[in-house]
Parts: C-alpha cells; structure tokens; sequence
C-alpha cells in the first residue's frame, strides 16, 4: 500500500511513556491522532504507513490540564490517541523516524 498525505496528518506521532511500553509487551502501539480521525481511518493510515496488519483500534481523548504558564493560569490542549493492537508476527519499531 502506499501511504497518502492525509494518512500522515491523520497519525500525528508514536506516544513513548511508560504506560506506552507496557501496552507495547502486549502487542499494542500508541500513538496521537487527529481529534477528527474515526478508527477505521487509523487502522488504514497505520497499515498504509507501517507495512502491518491491525488486530484492534482503541481511542481515548485525554483532555488537557489546567496549568499555569507565567503565573497566569492556562490550559493544555485535548489529545486523542489510539492504541492499536497488532495482528501477531507484526512490529513497530516507533524509535526509529518514518
């Protein structure tokens, strides 16, 4: 498959944390995502982007913190991110750059 422009706004950037690295023991990657994205569009733009099959998309939306910057009181922005769970015998290896 080739990966189409839209696949690369769609998944923004793999999420490295340590619930992240436990998740991926399980066969499961994590990623942030367009808020807009549905997950059958995920699933197309990881298997187009990534070379792998998907197994599950999960998503979640976080939403942002209060938080003071400059003493002035402000807030960070939502994030969706999906964790998509791979079909077995299928990697990815998010330590490395597309």
């Amino acid at each position: 498959m080739n990966a189409t422009p839209q696949q690369y706004d769609i998944i923004r950037r793999p999420i490295i944390t340590e619930k992240a690295t436990l998740a991926s023991e399980g066969g499961a990657v994590v990623f942030e995502v367009a808020k807009s994205a549905t997950k059958p569009q995920i699933k197309d733009a990881i298997e187009a982007l990534f070379g792998v099959k998907v197994k599950a998309v999960n998503t979640l939306v976080a939403k942002g913190k209060v938080k003071r910057f400059r003493g002035r009181p402000g807030r960070r922005r939502d994030v969706k991110k999906a964790y998509v769970t791979l079909e077995e015998g299928n990697t990815i290896d998010v330590t490395t750059g597309l």
